[in-house]
């Protein structure tokens, strides 16, 4: 196929896998912040189980794409040989605050928008405003001059099979043993209850992992071109890393804002990223509508508002210094068993965590 077929296919199954993952989220609540939530409110583990089983499918399925050839997961943007543990950690706890007095991540977000929420859209804006700002304005200097400082390089990379196998052990045998202790042991832990077995959970933990194996696929294989005709040099269509890319939704909403204020420069085009952004929205709309579950919402108070503001602050400057988010890190990047999305992860559910903990603090204080 030509390079403009092949992105305007991509594009189009980007939007619809991220249509599908929208109604999956809305339908079954598929929520990370409401997972940490409910085990510090509850100890109930219900939706975190859905969201490691979620990790668990997705580690399954992109290996197995990895091993036979369908993608290289060497060639995202996770596994590299620059470990900014520093970033990782500090993005990682900003995220998870962030997300709890956003009340939600950046799927979620967009999940919200699409069932009527304008809290949501003003979280898209300030959230996107601020992840370009880190990008590539005033906070990018911070990002890149004082975080990113502190980084080792790896040259065998970052992931868990790199490491075993520069400790020692035979590459296959690593990849092979940590897909099946990580992926498979998540898997199983989460199965291994039978009342988590309900069509809900098991629809947003598996439909969500391989939600995940598909954006690879269609990003890593479809998209992929081992010699674009252009530049005769490796090429991924339509991403905006130049790498091929799975879901995650901090970058890709500043994206969306940066193609609809520079709309007319013929410059800047629709990608993967954008494309998913719009799908989920699109998902989220129509399942909330089939089932009635649309209605309108806005801010109730102005701390309700500063919260809100604060929080799409704080994950648009979180997700792109730790290079994800919940989504993008938590699951896509926990897919290709890299070190520092395994690290980003936990330091999402210690901030998200700790911040949950403030506001019960203060409510009681108040009380």
């Amino acid at each position: 196929m030509e390079p403009a077929a092949t992105a305007n296919l991509v594009l189009w199954l980007a939007f619809a896998l991220a249509f599908v993952f929208g109604a999956i989220g809305q339908k079954t609540h598929f929520c990370t912040m409401g997972a940490v939530s409910d085990i510090v409110n509850m100890s109930d583990w219900g939706r975190m189980r859905m969201w490691l089983l979620a990790i668990g499918v997705a580690i399954l399925g992109s290996a197995a794409l990895h091993a036979t050839g369908q993608i290289d997961l060497d060639k995202s943007i996770y596994r590299t040989a620059n470990f900014t543990w520093l970033s990782y950690i500090v993005g990682g706890i900003t995220f998870g605050i962030g997300m709890v007095l956003a009340s939600g991540c950046g799927s979620k977000t967009l999940i919200r928008i699409g069932a009527g929420n304008l809290k949501s859209i003003v979280v898209f804006i300030v959230l996107g405003l601020v992840a370009y700002m880190t990008m590539r304005g005033i906070l990018g200097v911070f990002r890149v001059n004082i975080l990113e400082k502190a980084a080792l390089t790896l040259p065998g990379g970052q992931d868990i099979p790199a490491l075993l196998t520069a400790a020692g052990m035979a590459p296959q045998s690593a990849f092979s043993l940590a897909v099946l202790v990580i992926g498979g042991g998540l898997t199983a832990a989460c199965l291994r209850k039978r009342d988590f077995w309900t069509f809900d959970n098991l629809l947003g933990g598996v439909g969500t992992g391989l939600a995940v194996v598909a954006a690879w696929y269609i990003s890593g294989h479809i998209g992929y071109l081992a010699e674009h005709p252009e530049t005769l040099e490796e090429a991924f269509i339509a991403t905006n890393s130049g790498r091929m890319e799975a879901l995650s939704f901090v970058a890709p909403q500043a994206y969306s804002l940066e193609l609809l204020m520079l709309w007319s420069d013929a410059s800047r085009k629709l990608t993967f990223g954008i494309a998913t952004v719009l799908g989920v929205i699109a998902g989220s709309a129509a399942w909330a509508m089939l089932t009635g579950n649309f209605r309108w919402e806005g801010f109730v108070s102005i701390e309700d508002t500063a919260n809100h503001l604060l929080g799409a602050a704080l994950m648009g400057f979180g997700g792109v210094v730790a290079m994800g988010c919940t989504v993008g890190q938590g699951i896509s990047g926990f897919s290709t068993l890299a070190l520092g999305s395994i690290i980003t992860f936990l330091a999402i559910v210690a901030g998200a965590a700790a911040m949950l903990k403030f506001q019960y603090w203060r409510l009681m204080r108040q009380a």
